[in-house]
C-alpha cells in the first residue's frame, strides 16, 4: 500500500507541472518509498460533514463544477468557490445574494446570451411577460428558476403528466420538493 500511495504522490506531483516549462521531475528511489506514510482517504459525499449543500455551478464562471458549500451559503459564495465569474458574464441576470439549496444548479449566463434570448423566444417563456409557464415549459426551462435544479424539474413535469395541467401558479407546491418558501422565491416568475 506504501507503494502505490508513494507512486500515486509522485504521479500528481508531476501532472501538477504538466504544460508548464518550470515542470520539476521527481524521482523516487526504493529506500525512499518504504518511509512514506500512507495519506489520509479523502471524504466523500457519504462521509461529508451535516448541514453542507452541493451545488452545481455552470456557465460563465472561470471552473465550473460541483461544489460541497456550508449550509446557509449565498450564490457569491459559489461563484467565489466557481474560480469568479468570467469577463463576459452578465452580472445583472445573476442575484449573488441568493441562498443557495441543496442540490441547486446555478448558470451563470454571458452578456450575448442575455442580449440574445432576453429570456423571450424559448418555447415556455412568454415574449410579452418573460414568466415561465409551468404547464408547457421543459426541464431546461423550468431550471432557469432560482431553486429549480434538473430532479424538481423532472418532478413538475412528471406531476404535470400525471394529474394534468396546474390550474393556477400555486399548485406547483403539491410537487414533491417544493414548498411554500421556494414557491415564493419562483412566485412572481411563473405563471400557468
Amino acid at each position: 500500500m506504501k507503494k502505490l500511495t508513494a507512486v500515486l504522490l509522485c504521479a500528481a506531483l508531476c501532472l501538477s507541472g504538466c504544460g508548464s516549462d518550470n515542470a520539476i521531475e521527481y524521482e523516487v528511489s526504493s529506500e525512499s518509498v518504504s518511509d512514506v506514510e500512507e495519506l489520509p482517504v479523502p471524504e466523500t459525499s457519504e462521509t461529508a460533514v451535516e448541514g453542507n449543500i452541493f451545488i452545481y455551478i455552470c456557465g460563465a464562471v472561470n471552473a465550473p463544477g460541483v461544489y460541497e458549500l456550508p449550509s446557509g451559503s449565498r450564490v457569491f459564495e459559489a461563484v467565489e468557490a466557481a474560480g469568479g465569474l468570467s469577463a463576459e458574464a452578465d452580472t445583472r441576470s445573476l442575484n449573488q445574494a441568493e441562498l443557495l439549496t441543496d442540490g441547486e444548479q446555478i448558470t451563470v449566463y454571458t452578456v450575448w446570451e442575455v442580449s440574445a434570448s432576453g429570456a423571450a423566444g424559448e418555447p415556455g417563456v412568454n415574449e410579452d411577460d418573460g414568466l415561465v409557464n409551468i404547464n408547457t415549459a421543459d426541464v431546461s426551462e423550468l431550471m432557469t428558476l432560482p431553486g429549480i435544479g434538473e430532479a424538481r424539474a423532472g418532478a413538475i413535469i412528471a406531476y404535470r403528466e400525471r394529474h394534468g395541467a396546474f390550474e393556477t401558479a400555486q399548485d406547483i407546491c403539491n410537487v414533491t420538493g417544493i414548498k411554500e418558501k421556494l414557491y415564493a422565491r419562483i412566485e412572481n416568475l411563473i405563471k400557468v
